[in-house]
């Protein structure tokens, strides 16, 4: 992988390109300590979301200001947009791609990011789709645990929470199917358990899972703990939030169970499933996770705009 036309999905990568990302990303860890370059000074990114956003809206504004580019663009685009006034999503691209040189896009709809990309004049990266999928959050989760254990085969992972509509899960359980003799363990309430069809994929990988309630069990062997919220704007009913919401928290008698190696990730924002008293243990590294965030979204700038 040399340059990347679009960034849609986890499922777009092996794991040669997986390796070469996060090189680029250490690169551009060291040139951010730097203060950036001026890469891309005559290239334009349009931030195109639908859907509220903060880390992933910033990180990729930030990271085309570090790579010298310039950005346009909307946090509210399903009220601030022609779609208000019933325009497609395909007439909406068609538009702004004649405006600028990359479209990052977040949407409420699974899909959207593809139906994009088919009519877009220049690369489109998926900044979310509806519960989908979110395969930059991955590619910068997966570049965490290769940076803080080393490696990610053989690797132990436990995903806790939203797993039915954790589009961030999804991302990360198609880019674990690169890798060898890893496990993953989903832990999540009843109503908010694994997709089938990421469970089909998954097998056809021949990756190990599980599903599991028993959070302490695994808590003793795991290498890797990747919490979620329970996003109560995606569940059908507050009925149906109820039943999963404080379900599987990670607080101070859970930490004392875990492997001191092991790691806590969370893709943010929290919303109480993590305690505050567990951010001070040098396994909880949803911060550092955070700002690698930037690293890697820099790195998937110059793959789709070309050095």
């Amino acid at each position: 992988m040399s340059n990347l036309l679009h960034v849609i999905g986890s499922k777009q990568f092996d794991k040669a390109a997986l390796g070469e990302l996060f090189l680029a990303a250490k690169e551009m860890e060291q040139l951010a300590s730097q203060g950036g370059a001026n890469h891309f000074g005559d290239k334009i990114m349009c931030s195109l979301f639908f859907e509220a956003s903060t880390r992933t809206r910033f990180s990729f504004e930030s990271a085309m200001h570090r790579l010298g580019g310039r950005v346009i663009g909307t946090e509210n685009a399903s009220q601030f947009s022609s779609a208000i006034k019933g325009e497609t999503l395909e007439d909406t691209i068609r538009v702004v791609s004649s405006y600028c040189d990359l479209i990052v896009m977040r949407h409420t709809e699974v899909g959207a990011a593809q139906r994009a990309a088919a009519v877009s004049t220049v690369p489109i990266v998926n900044a979310g789709d509806g519960s989908g999928e979110h395969p930059t959050q991955a590619l910068l989760d997966l570049f965490t645990i290769q940076k803080e254990l080393g490696r990610i085969d053989g690797l132990h992972i436990v995903m806790i929470g939203d797993l039915t509509y954790g589009r961030t899960v999804h991302s990360l359980s198609y880019l674990l199917s690169n890798y060898q003799d890893v496990k993953i363990s989903f832990i999540a309430p009843d109503n908010a358990r694994i997709p089938v069809y990421v469970k089909q994929y998954l097998e056809e990988k021949g990756i190990v899972y599980e599903e599991t309630p028993d959070l302490l069990k695994v808590a003793q062997t795991a290498d890797v703990f990747y919490q979620t919220r329970i996003q109560k704007e995606r569940f059908p009913s507050i009925d149906e939030y109820n039943k999963a919401a404080g379900k599987y928290i990670i607080d101070l008698p859970l930490l004392d169970q875990m492997r001191k190696e092991a790691l806590i990730l969370h893709p943010l924002p929290r919303a109480g499933e993590i305690h505050a008293d567990v951010d001070a243990d040098p396994r909880a590294a949803y911060f550092r996770q955070a700002q690698n965030g930037l690293f890697m979204r820099m790195a998937i700038i110059e793959k789709c705009l070309g050095v």
